[in-house]
């Protein structure tokens, strides 16, 4: 009889142990957002810069922004010195999805208001399958770049 129990023990220990490896919360994507900026705008355009990080084990897409700024917000992509709009970006596991100067940004056009320096500018980031997240860019310089600091 003990080894009948001590069996069942381990076999109860080993699926417990496969289940746990199944988990579905190391699958999902972990966004974070960091480095969010605007260049104080000098028309009724504006661009915006950010890093959207994901720690989980699943990529995921940004799809659009809003912001009270600007009832057209799109997303574009630079390449070859051309920029276009586009529906979606990936955020890919374990990555980074990098919205810079002279690469891929936010745009908003026909703006609202002018902010100026020092101010922020409300956003919201809405994904394929997490949360929407919600963003401050704070307004720097006009001819800002983190990369030139």
């Amino acid at each position: 009889m003990n080894r009948r129990t001590a069996l069942a023990g381990l076999v109860a220990l080993a699926t417990g142990l496969a289940l746990a490896g199944c988990s579905t919360s190391d699958g999902e994507p972990q966004l974070e957002v960091t480095g969010a900026f605007m260049p104080q705008p000098v028309g009724d355009m504006a661009a915006g810069f950010l890093v959207v990080k994901n720690d989980g084990g699943t990529s995921d897409r940004l799809t659009s922004v809003t912001s009270p700024l600007s009832d057209d917000v799109t997303i574009h992509e630079t390449k070859n010195q051309a920029m276009r709009m586009v529906t979606s970006f990936e955020v890919p596991a374990g990555g980074e999805l990098n919205l810079e100067r002279g690469g891929n940004h936010i745009m908003f056009m026909k703006l609202k208001q002018r902010p100026e320096q020092g101010e922020k500018v409300s956003i919201e980031l809405h994904f394929e399958k997490a949360d929407p997240i919600k963003v401050d860019l704070p307004v720097k310089e006009t001819t800002y770049n983190p990369k030139k600091q």
